[in-house]
């Protein structure tokens, strides 16, 4: 199969053709028509709770629907996040997870690829819940033993300043698992501490953390200033604020990569929804919980990449916060660029950032 158009590759955009079969096989260069065309590389979410009325606390069938929701907006591969509930509901969504990483092992095309979960909660403070149901409890040793052996979990969310989490870091890291701080009410001295643990992540940056003083820096501070630090952040237009954006990333280039946090009511009608078993209502794309606390987003990847460019970054610079950039921090080296022998993950796009096609594994999904 080929694409032609104006393609993406790390050196920067170039007119021509990709032929692609699971992975990209060659690229020619060559001129292609005016109006033609970006194809750039799939988009990588590692923060997503739900969409088109689906979640992943709903098991098999909601990450299936999720996937399929979330593809079609140009995520190829993504990171099913759970909700802090009952720890048996927890353990039930995260085999869930892997019922849903099998049933796409034998049919292809069943949207964005899983990759595996994103566990945020339990293990956060009571004192940041954010919209997280208030069932949080401690990283003991015992629940970090399950949470491993489940073999799905890649990235756990974790307040630095709980009892046990530096020993939990270390265990989760020692076995491959990304650790995110967040929802924590840690001092920089706390947030350095796990860094040094083990610690690589920081769950969406800004928002559900104490805030930066010049005086007090606080996690912020650690994770805009340490380069082992990943940090990811929802640029909604409600969560950041574009100027703090354009900031953050400068303080943090190729380290900072953009997230959904999309709930259920992703994609659907304002309104009343659901999340982690409480009420929650959407306006203009803002969600919050009857307190007036933000819950989540309704944010897709391509319409994050379009927000960037209209912050300010060239296209080439937006996409890799969604692609380059968490397959980095994953550790994904065949995802995430355009490049022969890379997985023919691809999106592709007109003239204006909306999304035409998108190839997960070279299979054109929908």
């Amino acid at each position: 199969m080929k694409l032609t158009g104006k393609i993406l590759t790390p050196s920067g955009l170039v007119d021509g053709s990709l032929t692609i079969g699971e992975s990209i096989e060659r690229l020619d260069r060559h001129a292609v028509p005016a109006g033609s065309s970006y194809v750039v590389p799939g988009f990588i979410d590692t923060h997503v709770h739900g969409g088109n009325g689906f979640d992943t606390m709903d098991g098999r069938e909601g990450v299936l629907g999720l996937a399929a929701f979330h593809g079609a907006h140009g995520t190829t591969a993504l990171y099913a996040t759970t909700m802090t509930n009952p720890w048996a509901s927890v353990m039930s969504a995260l085999r869930g997870v892997r019922e849903a990483m099998d049933a796409q092992a034998v049919a292809p095309g069943l949207g964005a690829r899983v990759l595996g979960a994103h566990l945020e909660g339990p293990f956060i403070s009571p004192h940041k819940l954010g919209a997280q149901p208030p069932q949080n409890v401690l990283p003991t040793p015992e629940r970090v033993r399950e949470v491993l052996d489940t073999g799905v979990v890649r990235v756990v969310t974790l307040a630095p300043e709980l009892d046990g989490a530096l020993e939990a870091t270390a265990a989760f890291a020692g076995h491959g698992v990304k650790v995110s701080l967040g929802h924590t009410v840690a001092t920089a001295e706390q947030a350095q501490a796990a860094i040094d643990a083990g610690a690589t992540g920081a769950t969406h940056l800004f928002n559900a953390m104490p805030a930066f003083g010049h005086r007090s820096p606080g996690p912020v501070g650690v994770f805009l200033s340490d380069e082992r630090a990943f940090p990811e952040l929802i640029l909604d237009g409600h969560h950041v604020n574009f100027m703090a954006f354009i900031a953050a990333f400068r303080a943090t280039r190729g380290r900072l990569h953009l997230i959904t946090d999309a709930m259920r009511a992703a994609g659907l009608p304002d309104g009343e929804s659901e999340l982690g078993g409480q009420t929650v209502h959407v306006t203009d794309g803002s969600v919050r919980l009857p307190d007036g606390t933000l819950a989540g987003s309704v944010l897709t990847l391509d319409q994050a990449l379009r927000n960037v460019v209209r912050a300010g970054l060239p296209l080439e610079e937006a996409s890799a916060l969604l692609s380059a950039v968490p397959a980095r921090f994953l550790g994904l080296p065949a995802k995430g660029r355009i490049e022969v022998g890379l997985d023919a993950d691809l999106v592709v796009l007109d003239e204006t950032l909306n999304v035409q096609r998108v190839y997960v594994g070279g299979v054109l999904l929908g």
